[in-house]
């Protein structure tokens, strides 16, 4: 039988739940020092915006998924990256008296330079979980920057940081034609200037020009490739049936993102907040919303995930919605099998 190469994946990718103390306080449990913290108040009825926070950037400087607004600085933010988790000061985006979710991923650290594109970068990699960290400059005009795992990513999210310009995401589902802004709830447009109509390859995503993805600015980059039994980036066709589809991913989702091809919002699922299945309250990467449990739509399973709502947010008719899925392997490199749920 062939096991997963990956045995524990939270020792890649680790949700973690935390309550608010409105002072600093240390998050442990992670399992591992992450590299990319995405933080989100869950129930702050005023809706905070999404925080996210990189280690090639460095602590205390934030950028919001809801929002086109350009990266900024609170030094009471995410303010360290520390060997199991990450240090939060009191700023109520991520530490005052509410309860948060914090999504993370393990990348390289502080990353190093690579040259494998026309455009010098910084780029943090982890080969083993399929994940890396790209900072570089645009030059206004068509480009390739170096993403560091090996094999083509097929999921790219870049945003400007010193510009108000939206998010931009690349899938392979859609195709190189196509971008999809991840701060909106639009559907994916089509312009030879997002990724020059060039698909990633193993060292490079081209990039078209656009001020999206290569203007005259400075742009963070994640990238993301299926790694058997760990990672899956892929699609499904919705049926509007509370009986929807179940979606096979080859592990125990931990962690879920679904967009359709239509204008729908960014729905976000994990398996650490409370009521997982038939309860797992939706956020929105799009939205500053608190968690909702009218939003929950999905059941995650020890093989995949179940639609189980005719909404159309996740379950259009006859439309297709991509998704990006991390868990544990159904079976591991050391032959342990995952849980049912």
């Amino acid at each position: 039988m062939a096991y997963s190469t990956i045995s524990k994946s939270s020792a890649y990718m680790n949700p973690k739940t935390y309550t608010g103390n409105s002072s600093t306080q240390s998050i442990t449990g992670v399992g591992f020092q992450p590299d990319f913290t995405w933080i989100k108040n869950r129930n702050d009825g005023s809706n905070q915006s999404h925080v996210l926070f990189d280690a090639v950037r460095g602590a205390t400087k934030y950028i919001q998924s809801n929002s086109s607004a350009a990266e900024g600085t609170e030094a009471a933010g995410l303010t360290a990256f520390g060997a199991d988790g990450f240090t939060v000061g009191n700023t109520v985006t991520v530490n005052t008296a509410f309860n948060y979710i914090a999504w993370n991923w393990k990348a390289n650290g502080s990353g190093s330079s690579n040259g494998d594109g026309s455009i010098t970068a910084t780029v943090s990699a982890n080969t083993a979980s399929g994940f890396s960290i790209v900072k570089y400059t645009g030059d206004g005009s068509a480009a390739t920057v170096g993403h560091g795992l090996g094999v083509a990513p097929k999921f790219v999210i870049t945003k400007a940081l010193n510009d108000g310009r939206s998010w931009l995401t690349y899938n392979s589902i859609d195709g190189a034609t196509k971008g999809t802004d991840l701060n909106s709830a639009s559907a994916p447009s089509t312009s030879s200037a997002f990724w020059n109509d060039t698909a990633p390859t193993t060292s490079v995503v081209s990039l078209g020009g656009s001020v999206q993805t290569s203007g005259s600015y400075d742009y963070i980059m994640y990238c993301f490739a299926d790694i058997d039994g760990f990672s899956k980036i892929g699609s499904y066709t919705g049926n509007a049936n509370a009986a929807g589809p179940f979606i096979y991913t080859g592990f125990k989702p931990a962690f879920v993102l679904i967009k359709s091809v239509s204008s729908t919002d960014w729905n976000m699922y994990d398996r650490d907040r409370l009521g997982y299945n038939n309860g797992n309250s939706g956020l929105f990467a799009n939205l500053s919303n608190a968690e909702d449990s009218e939003y929950a739509r999905i059941q995650l399973l020890s093989n995949g995930f179940k639609i189980t709502t005719t909404n159309a947010q996740v379950n259009n008719d006859n439309t297709v919605h991509v998704y990006l899925a991390f868990g544990q392997p159904i079976v591991s490199t050391n032959g342990d099998i995952a849980t049912a749920r």
